[in-house]
């Protein structure tokens, strides 16, 4: 990683009702991604939306 490049490392996932999974956005907070995890979710619609930590292999890890 470069010096002074931006971390983002908290995922927004929407899952559909077949269990297709898409990345809805990266934020660098916790909160910030549950923040937006929970508006989405307060739309009504029948997806899931959830917030993962990608590790530093790249890997996303369900929290």
């Amino acid at each position: 990683m470069n010096e002074g490049a931006v971390v983002l490392p908290w995922l927004v996932i929407r899952q559909d009702d077949n269990g297709n999974r898409y990345r809805v956005g990266r934020y660098a907070t916790r909160a910030e991604a549950q923040k937006i995890a929970d508006s989405l979710d307060g739309r009504g619609h029948r997806q899931l939306y959830c917030v993962e930590r990608v590790s530093q292999h790249g890997e996303s890890t369900r929290n």
